[in-house]
């Protein structure tokens, strides 16, 4: 229900044109917990979105919460720029505990770049190309790293691209290649791009860096596959490249493991993480690097908020909750096949139709954008709140929190299928 003429006429008297969830979800959100969200006019909605994978562990979780109260109570360091403070020292021995010794990354060190993705993908291709001393950054299709120039210069998505009003010019140092599976199922990609960087004349320059995501979600749900991601690391170390991994958004334990890259058994020499690495969607994002890389001169590379202990704080809470053991990655699990059942449902509904993505990322590819949207416009009439995703915005993304209880997950799913069933049984009248 959209909220009164008086709050919505501050928002299209004051705010840029420029904003755009608000206006799939028009109504005035006032509150949040775990995965649902409740407007002004006390309807609550299922969370299906769950800030774009910010909110992996659900809307102010109460141990977080509790931890962040008390931590401004007793004046505990806000803003610390990169000076060392006990919130980032406890995060930072929880996250080497829980994250990094189990997994054999002894090896990498931490880069606080600023507040959100982008910064540190900027980080992370700057450093690539410091290190290497090239330029030529080989990015894929469908891929999105963010919207400062650099980053957006490795983003595929044309609309994305032309907010920068420049055309071509200033999104370089840039080759784009073609992501797993972009030609179909039986085409593998591997082979096109090694003979593109084998050919002298092919006329892609030396990489200083491969980036790629191990799930693409504004792309379209695009999965790339273990044998993908490895060849492709096998690739950048043949041509002494690095590789970065943007693990942003399929990070954080969304893809079934913590890291989206897990299941290839590769080791990235830098990984771009943000979204929910502060567990409550306080901005927070860092750099993995492996130490042999970290060639920076002190002050090199920098910015005013690498420093936000409050994300440090509820991040700490969310590295012993979640990541102690292996407990949680199980239920997540569980969580995805369900997930993946309730889909099929809508395959089974909408013709043409196909299930993508892995893990607590996975939507349909409805083979509209103008049926998706439906869809989701449906959807959040009936209490759901849920995306498109997709070079055309045809695939529905469901990026539900990963600690949704299962009684939650599948009334949402019920009610994306019935919105679902209605779109395509209006498009059969319409079609009559």
């Amino acid at each position: 229900m959209p909220f009164t003429d008086i709050q919505e006429d501050i928002f299209e008297r004051r705010e840029s044109i420029v904003r755009s969830y608000c206006r799939n979800f028009d109504t005035l959100f006032t509150s949040a917990k775990g995965s649902e969200m409740t407007d002004a006019n006390g309807k609550t909605y299922i969370d299906f979105l769950a800030g774009c994978s910010t909110l992996n562990y659900g809307h102010n979780d109460p141990d977080m919460k509790k931890a962040l109260i008390a931590h401004i109570e007793r004046d505990g360091i806000a803003h610390g720029l990169d000076m060392y403070t006990d919130a980032k020292a406890e995060w930072l021995k929880a996250f080497e505990e829980y994250i990094l010794k189990p997994r054999g990354m002894d090896d990498y060190k931490i880069m606080m770049t600023g507040p959100t993705g982008t910064n540190a993908v900027e980080a992370a291709v700057k450093l690539a190309r410091k290190v290497t001393g090239r330029t030529n950054v080989i990015a894929f299709t469908n891929g999105f790293h963010g919207m400062t120039m650099g980053a957006l210069a490795l983003t595929g998505n044309a609309g994305k691209r032309g907010g920068a009003g420049t055309g071509s010019v200033g999104l370089t140092g840039t080759t784009h290649l073609p992501y797993a599976n972009a030609f179909g199922e039986d085409i593998d990609t591997l082979d096109q791009i090694e003979m593109m960087l084998d050919n002298p004349s092919s006329g892609v320059d030396a990489p200083a860096a491969f980036i790629f995501e191990p799930i693409q979600g504004e792309g379209g749900l695009n999965a790339a596959s273990a044998k993908w991601m490895k060849g492709i690391a096998d690739l950048a170390k043949k041509h002494g490249a690095l590789l970065i991994v943007d693990d942003i958004q399929a990070g954080c334990g969304r893809s079934g493991d913590y890291f989206g890259f897990e299941i290839a058994g590769i080791k990235p020499d830098i990984i771009t993480q943000a979204k929910s690495l502060s567990g409550m969607g306080l901005p927070f994002a860092c750099a993995l690097i492996k130490k042999e890389h970290d060639i920076w001169k002190p002050a090199e590379h920098n910015g005013t908020f690498r420093g936000n202990n409050h994300a440090f704080v509820t991040g700490k809470v969310a590295l012993e909750k979640f990541w102690k053991d292996d407990a949680f990655m199980k239920d997540v699990r569980k969580k995805a096949d369900i997930l993946e059942a309730g889909l099929k449902k809508i395959v089974d509904v909408i013709p043409g139709s196909r299930l993508k993505g892995r893990g607590m990322m996975q939507g349909v590819d409805v083979t509209s954008g103008d049926i998706a949207s439906e869809i989701c416009s449906r959807a959040f009439e009936k209490g759901l709140i849920i995306e498109t995703s997709g070079a055309d915005d045809e695939v529905v993304k469901v990026l539900a929190a990963l600690t949704i209880p299962e009684e939650t997950l599948s009334k949402g799913l019920e009610i994306l299928l019935e919105a679902a069933k209605e779109t395509i049984d209006n498009s059969k009248v319409a079609a009559e």
